[in-house]
């Protein structure tokens, strides 16, 4: 990239992230360069006098039975005997050892964010880069002790108590405070601080917690806390989970040492931050600043945690704060497929679950959207093994209100036995993808027509954060352009804004129709998306030019689709493609309007990275899409390329079976 080019991203930086964010993160480099943060944290002290204090109320056995019954409590064990044995399920996937001790001499945490020291690379789980910093964080994390306190609180079985005081030892003895690269960000340090105040309440009884373990713990937490003020103008500057999680770090420790010197600067902090972080980063239609379901159920656990510290100590949320946290658990209620209690895999999806507090898979989001229904909204979901979550977050029954997941009005389209998710979003926030009226089909719980997710952030090309863009995303690209201009793995630029309109029925037995539309660079793209009494979804995609010139104009309909099998059949303008799923055949017909050319037009199906049909350029990262992170799994991705002087038009039609059963 030129000088000039950089200059000029540099400047469109300034103008849509906001002088005030970028002005806090010059700060935070600035403290950086001249070593002030060394200076700061070598001296501070991890001595504390006493233990840590109760902070959360702890649901009573006979409920927690009730809610996992055998099976459930069967399943706990067996993931808290794996821990036992050594492994833990990063990002929710497949278990790997459990990585506490990093190979060489650790430097201060400040070189490895200056580049003066090197990341140590950790062999395992070998799905992920060797030197991929979530790597080495996701377990530092200590998420894997709330599965181990949960299996103690059920049996009182010591060997979970003294798991966890084994590995917390050999952590703390091989990452002094301060030291290497898991002490580098004040949210990795946060969220592990959470972790080790849940496990000195819940292990307290046990023979294993002895006086000087307990000491050690106290000592750790106010050592964790005292690292995260100094660099609170990043979190500041990030405008994300960050803050928020840095925020309820230092207010649970605020609460948990309440003798400690710093404890009411701490808690002050803590209350100050989390409350403005909640009212400026969830906007007025209850979306959370990220664009990312993922990070929205983040920032929801965040509040479930910090809604039990105020229930404990008898604090009282602003009006502000919960108007919005109200906006944003319907949000996700209505992103939840009731049969799964899955979501559309949208935006950033870093496999961060940091209280798995709760049976169900990373990908069910009904323990979160059920534990903040009954904590904000005064209801309940349909009951079932996600409940267990609202029981540990202290989340009442609500008694007989209970909510069948409703159909929100907005983005969603519902027919008889099939939902869709329709993308249109005005940013006021550096967007995570490029994803601008994609839509996200589901049927019986299927994913049907799917977001990719994420895969990994730190990698080589193609995967340096490559399923952002919008090529692999259901809707379309013009000119061989994404939505928006990249400027980094995190970062986009020159946004653009989509805008929705419902539109009446203008067809027997049409249920719903819906229009999205926004201008690119140069063009116009109008998505009217229809759903049919008779579990048909039809798709209409315009491409109008915007220049009084006619010129040519290449433009490209993707598809993302499950791994089923499959068979195609070529018409003169687009074809037929036939899926195989659990239910029954889906037709999916798509075609270009009839202006054009076979000639101008091209088809092709990719999976996994490999071309199955048609003719494309290589493209390794079409036909995959990514649960979690590091996790990748073959998909169909099925793409119609046409060309023409003047407009563009695409028909898709989704014909799903019927899933009576």
């Amino acid at each position: 990239m030129n000088p000039f080019s950089r200059l000029t991203i540099a400047f469109k930086a300034l103008r849509q992230l906001g002088l005030q964010q970028v002005g806090l993160y010059a700060l935070y480099k600035f403290g950086l360069v001249t070593g002030h943060y060394k200076r700061v944290t070598r001296h501070q002290s991890s001595v504390v006098s006493g233990e840590l204090r109760a902070v959360l109320p702890l649901p009573k056995r006979e409920e927690l039975q009730a809610v996992l019954g055998g099976d459930g409590l069967a399943a706990l064990l067996a993931e808290a005997d794996e821990i036992a044995a050594g492994k833990v399920r990063l990002f929710g996937a497949e278990p790997a050892p459990l990585q506490l001790t990093l190979p060489g001499r650790l430097a201060h945490w400040t070189a490895y964010e200056t580049g003066k020291a090197s990341l140590p690379p950790v062999p395992e789980p070998a799905s992920l880069p060797a030197c991929d910093v979530k790597r080495i964080w996701e377990p530092a994390r200590f998420g894997w002790a709330f599965t181990l306190g949960r299996a103690y609180h059920l049996t009182g079985e010591e060997k979970y108590a003294e798991t966890f005081w084994r590995d917390f030892e050999t952590f703390t003895e091989s990452n002094p405070p301060y030291l290497g690269p898991n002490w580098m960000s004040g949210q990795e340090v946060a969220l592990r601080l959470m972790a080790f105040v849940w496990a000195a309440q819940i292990f307290d009884a046990a023979s294993a917690s002895t006086p000087e373990r307990k000491a050690g713990l106290a000592a750790s937490v106010a050592a964790h806390a005292s690292r995260i003020p100094p660099t609170l103008v990043y979190a500041r500057a990030q405008h994300n989970n960050h803050l928020l999680g840095e925020a309820a770090g230092l207010l649970t420790a605020g609460l948990a040492l309440p003798d400690h010197p710093d404890a009411a600067r701490w808690r002050a902090l803590g209350w100050k931050w989390l409350n403005r972080g909640l009212q400026s980063q969830i906007d007025s239609y209850g979306e959370y600043v990220q664009h990312s379901a993922n990070y929205h159920r983040l920032m929801l656990q965040i509040v479930l945690w910090s809604n039990a510290l105020v229930r404990t100590f008898d604090l009282r949320w602003p009006r502000p704060t919960l108007e919005a946290v109200r906006r944003s658990v319907h949000w996700l209620l209505s992103l939840l497929d009731s049969e799964s209690g899955r979501a559309p895999n949208l935006g950033a999806n870093d496999g961060a679950y940091i209280f798995p507090l709760t049976i169900c898979p990373f990908s069910d989001f009904r323990p979160v959207a059920h534990a903040a229904a009954r904590a904000f909204l005064d209801y309940d979901l349909p009951r079932g093994p996600w409940d267990e979550m609202a029981l540990w977050f202290g989340a009442q029954d609500t008694g007989p209100r209970t909510l069948e997941l409703p159909r929100y009005l907005g983005d969603q389209l519902y027919g008889k036995n099939s939902w869709g998710y329709f993308r249109t979003a005005q940013f006021t926030s550096r967007p995570s993808h490029a994803d601008q009226l994609h839509l996200d089909l589901w049927q019986g719980g299927l994913n049907i027509a799917q977001d990719a997710g994420t895969y990994l952030y730190n990698a080589a090309a193609p995967w340096d954060n490559a399923l952002a863009a919008a090529f692999v995303h259901n809707t379309v690209t013009v000119n061989g352009r994404d939505q928006m201009t990249r400027a980094g793995r995190f970062l986009y630029l020159d946004w653009v804004d989509a805008y929705r309109k419902f539109l009446p029925a203008e067809e027997a037995g049409e249920l719903q129709r819906l229009r999205g539309r926004y201008r690119g660079r140069g063009y116009r793209h109008t998505r009217t998306v229809s759903v049919f009494e008779d579990n048909r979804w039809r798709v209409v995609d315009e491409i109008l030019p915007l220049s009084w010139r006619k010129r040519p104009l290449t433009a490209r309909l993707h598809w993302l689709l499950p791994d089923f099998s499959w068979r195609i059949e070529s018409r003169e303008l687009g074809a037929m493609f036939v899926l195989e799923s659990p239910f029954g055949e889906i037709s999916l017909s798509i075609a270009h309007n009839s202006r054009l050319t076979p000639d101008n037009s091209q088809l092709s199906l990719f999976r996994a990275g490999q071309l199955l049909y048609g003719s494309s350029p290589a493209d390794p990262a079409r036909g995959w899409t990514s649960p979690t992170y590091g996790v990748k799994i073959p998909a169909l991705s099925l793409a119609l390329l046409a060309k023409a002087e003047g407009g563009i038009t695409f028909i898709t039609e989704f014909i799903f079976p019927s899933t009576d059963r």
